[in-house]
């Protein structure tokens, strides 16, 4: 199985497509779906069935992401919260 590469992949990269998984993995799509259903029954990944329509055509695939995986803000200033006026 490849679940060590696949969570790494998921976990730099963020919420993919299998098949955005298996291209950057180099792992076949099929190998990455097994992989996928594995992870998801044991609850390390979240998955969710999609259909994406390309020239017409339905692609059928899944989206996934690490499950309980908040990644660290990026590095940098972030924008100040806006104080909404208060109404004593």
């Amino acid at each position: 199985m490849n679940t060590d590469t696949v969570m790494v992949y998921l976990k730099k990269h963020g919420q993919l497509l299998d098949s955005e998984i298996a291209t950057g993995t180099g792992i076949s799509l099929e190998e990455v779906r097994e992989t996928i259903a594995t992870l998801s029954s044991q609850g390390e990944i979240s998955r969710c069935s999609i259909t994406s329509f390309v020239n017409g055509k339905a692609i059928e695939g899944f989206q996934c992401r690490m499950a309980g995986y908040f990644p660290k803000p990026a590095p940098g200033r972030k924008p100040a919260a806006s104080k909404a006026p208060s109404s004593n």
